[in-house]
């Protein structure tokens, strides 16, 4: 990731605020393209509410969210913790979706959608439904939809939580062979730290609610394949996160 390359998603002093309750902020946040941020805390410490803030799907009470998109126009690409698919449509239907509710033409929208599914290794169940498919094609269905309009920014809430361990991994990879080809700026919400350390070039640690960025830790630029899950950069990176959030666990 070049030091010039340009910030897609952004958050200056954002708090977000349900009734009298205090959920996140203030949060100070850039994520550049060809960046992926991944954020780690406990549950309910607004990880979740920033990345719909950064969405468009919640307001925030104070300061600011933005996503700065390649050409103004697109907005960024979203998989939620479900793959939230239409199960009376075709898995290429249901990828295509954003580009009919944006007015593309059939014929254009269709071929894009078929491109989409090749990506996530789907060609041959463009056909198929949902309830025909295991969980981990759910979710490259829904990482397919997310990119069919190729967005600048991708945002992933805990999406692959409930895959096995070689099904999400290999989600991962098409994770970052979509940052590195598009050089798109992702922020992941995880639970799991070792998919934090996999995904990330940075990772943001959050504290309890109100959620505020209490560390970041770098991990190093090295490619991620099987031997860097054994090496002692993976090891460290993930020792440094695991010591913060036990250091929560203890003040809590």
């Amino acid at each position: 990731m070049a030091a010039s390359s340009p910030i897609r998603l952004s958050a200056q002093q954002a708090c977000v605020r349900f009734g009298r309750l205090e959920a996140l902020g203030p949060i100070d946040l850039q994520v550049q393209a060809g960046e992926c941020v991944v954020l780690l805390g406990p549950s309910g410490c607004g990880k979740s509410t920033l990345l719909a803030a950064l969405a468009g799907l919640q307001g925030v009470a104070s300061g600011s969210v933005q996503a700065d998109t390649a050409d103004g126009a697109d907005v960024p690409g979203v998989v939620f913790q479900e793959p939230n698919l239409m199960n009376w449509a075709t898995t290429e239907d249901n990828v295509a979706l954003p580009l009919a509710l944006s007015g593309v033409e059939k014929a254009e929208r269709l071929g894009r959608a078929q491109a989409a599914l090749a990506r996530v290794g789907l060609a041959n169940f463009a056909s198929a439904y949902p309830r025909t498919l295991s969980g981990g094609m759910r979710m490259r269905a829904a990482l397919a939809r997310a990119l069919v309009n190729d967005p600048s920014a991708l945002l992933l809430d805990e999406p692959f939580a409930a895959i096995d361990e070689l099904g999400r991994r290999a989600l991962d990879d098409l994770v970052l062979e979509a940052k590195r080809d598009r050089q798109l700026a992702v922020l992941f919400v995880t639970h799991s730290v070792d998919e934090a350390v996999y995904l990330a070039d940075r990772i943001l640690v959050l504290s309890p609610r109100p959620g505020r960025i209490i560390a970041e830790i770098v991990v190093p630029a090295v490619p991620r394949d099987p031997a860097f899950l054994t090496s002692a950069a993976f090891a460290e990176a993930a020792a440094a996160a695991r010591r913060v959030l036990s250091a929560q666990r203890v003040a809590a």
